[in-house]
């Protein structure tokens, strides 16, 4: 007989002398969180039992705690006994009851039994066995997120995006995958950079060569010229016709080494020769200038990596990470969901978000009737809502600007939810603001025009200083006369 250390530890003792002790603990399958478990002890013996000793190993094996004691010498009727009973002649079963485990219960449990000598009833053998309790906890939480958000929308460049998916509090860790639309999405492992477990910077272009997350519609001359950089770039013959078989769409150019087909193999197709007249090279920068319209793929590349991380409760936390060149002619509105497995969960736990592009946010203005000197705060009115009724997501970044001129304190623009005026003056009245809502998939403005009444605090204020210095005046001219009237009235 011979089963798993972690499972069970089997000790015999044979002996005609002494006689027989074996004693086995029966395996446990890992234990959810809360519920009830019985540990079970069996051994076999020809002798006289004296004791049964269960204890709980702690602090990695160099402690022990007793959590149940049998003496048969004051307990001789075992019939009486819940935790210990004969099973058959000469087979007896110990057991201890955990109710509602939790997490400190995990660990080994050791059960010792001692039987008497039949050579002489003062000396006592015994004979121990170990079993593993295995506690798992389903998880308690799970997200999703967006890495880098709020971030900003560029029409003119495609943009690599993150989800993040969060799950909290599992034990083992558990298993994540991504769905898009109900569908499994077929991964990736992501680049990393030196073994150190980081994901590599901007974008995935370390893997645009097997296959383009993107692609510029040019016309047939820019496009020869492109894919002749990208073959000289790469070290292989320019001036590869793109309609090659086997490179239409690809961006593939078919370079040396790369299997049947390739240049300078049988069965390659070779491009043009070189004309000795060739038309006037186009920089680079001036096919920026124009603007290209980025062609995402249809069928774009997702990469996946996670990462796990011990929390001080014993449980895990992990973090998917799912990265793709973002498409938002194709990604908007579309639906992703994070599913989680766990042997503690009877059904897969899952979290959605739905992609989706800003509308024009409502704004807000308080005070409703600015005056003169008052400080105007205009605010993103409640959550921003998409055009299929569900929060924008990712989280929009808003941007507020000032029609024809700067802000108040001097700056070009204002990042944030609200916007705050201080004392505004009145040269601000009839003033237009623009709040500007984006997310990497689209971009919404929405403007709103201050109007500022007069105060009458401040203009009663300004008819009092009127009114007073008008009055010093008048004193002055008064004490002056006096004085010259005094001089006068000395000369004389």
């Amino acid at each position: 007989m011979s089963c798993a250390f972690s499972q069970c530890l089997i000790v015999y003792i044979l002996d005609l002398a002494v006689g027989y002790l074996t004693v086995t603990l029966e395996s446990l399958p890992p234990i959810v969180i809360g519920d009830t478990v019985t540990l079970k002890c069996n051994f076999r013996t020809d002798g006289n039992l004296r004791e049964i000793v269960w204890f709980r190993v702690t602090e990695g094996g160099s402690a022990k705690q007793k959590i149940f004691t049998y003496d048969a010498m004051y307990n001789s009727n075992f019939s009486h006994m819940e935790d210990f009973r004969r099973r058959e002649d000469l087979v007896y079963q110990s057991t201890v009851r955990l109710p509602e485990v939790q997490m400190e219960d995990d660990g080994p449990y050791e059960c010792h039994v001692g039987i008497y000598d039949k050579a002489s009833r003062d000396r006592v053998v015994l004979a121990s066995g170990t079993i593993v309790l295995t506690v798992m906890v389903p998880p308690k939480s799970i997200s999703v997120v967006a890495a880098d958000c709020p971030a900003p929308f560029n029409r003119y460049e495609a943009q690599n995006f993150t989800l993040i998916c969060i799950v909290m509090g599992g034990k083992p860790a558990p298993m994540v995958y991504f769905k898009r639309d109900s569908e499994l999405i077929d991964v990736f492992p992501s680049i990393m950079e030196g073994g150190g477990g980081q994901s590599q910077g901007r974008g995935l272009a370390g893997l645009r060569g097997s296959r383009p997350l993107i692609s510029r519609d040019l016309d047939d001359t820019k496009l020869k010229k492109s894919l002749s950089l990208l073959d000289q770039d790469q070290g292989k013959p320019p001036h590869l016709d793109h309609d090659t078989p086997g490179t239409r769409g690809t961006g593939k150019t078919g370079g040396a080494g790369e299997g049947p087909g390739a240049l300078g193999e049988p069965g390659g197709v070779e491009g043009p020769e070189p004309s000795p007249t060739t038309t006037e090279v186009i920089p680079e920068t001036v096919v920026s200038r124009e603007f290209p319209r980025w062609v995402q793929s249809t069928d774009p590349l997702y990469y996946f990596q996670h990462r796990r991380q011990v929390s001080s409760d014993g449980t895990m936390e992990v973090r998917a990470m799912l990265t793709w060149s973002l498409n938002p002619q194709l990604d908007n509105d579309a639906l992703f969901s994070c599913e989680v497995k766990h042997p503690a969960l009877s059904m897969p736990m899952q979290a959605e978000v739905t992609l989706s592009a800003p509308r024009g946010p409502k704004l807000s203005m308080s005070p409703g009737k600015a005056k003169v000197g008052d400080t105007v705060r205009i605010t993103v009115q409640g959550l921003q809502i998409s055009s299929t009724g569900n929060m924008v997501f990712p989280e929009p970044l808003f941007t507020w600007t000032r029609v024809g001129g700067n802000l108040l304190d001097g700056r070009e623009d204002h990042n944030g939810r609200e916007l705050v005026l201080e004392r505004v003056p009145a040269e601000l009245n009839g003033s237009m603001f623009r709040c500007t809502a984006q997310n990497p998939l689209g971009s919404t403005d929405t403007h709103t025009r201050l109007i500022v009444f007069e105060n009458p605090r401040l203009k009663k204020g300004r008819q009092h200083f009127v009114a007073d210095a008008a009055y010093c005046n008048e004193a002055l001219e008064l004490t002056t006369m006096l004085l010259m009237l005094a001089v006068t009235w000395e000369m004389t």
